[in-house]
């Protein structure tokens, strides 16, 4: 199984209302941006911003939907689902044997 980043949080801190507009305004060029959010916050030093940024990649029903990329198969060789409901036998020395007719 693929593993498939969904969704990103990402917090920035900024001391000035120009740093915050900067970050936003980047992170607005990002189509996955799916909300932003600015706080205010004040301290003994003076005021500073803290920026929480969502990303959103894909929803999880549109990778239940997408259908598994397929690793492309070299010609001549066959893919793992070509062998299903084939009958074999192995021998004690590793030796496959397949009966006659069942491969092409």
């Amino acid at each position: 199984m693929a593993k498939v980043q969904l969704n990103q949080k990402e917090q920035h801190y900024a001391d000035t209302r120009e740093e915050e507009e900067e970050i936003v305004s980047a992170a607005k060029e990002n189509d996955n941006l799916q909300m932003h959010k600015i706080t205010e916050k004040y301290n003994k030093y003076g005021q500073y911003f803290l920026i929480d940024l969502t990303f959103a990649y894909r929803t999880p029903k549109e990778v239940m939907e997408s259908r598994p990329q397929s690793d492309s198969v070299p010609e001549g060789q066959m893919s793992i689902d070509d062998h299903e409901g084939i009958e074999y036998s192995v021998d004690g020395n590793g030796t496959v044997n397949v009966p006659e007719g069942q491969v092409e």
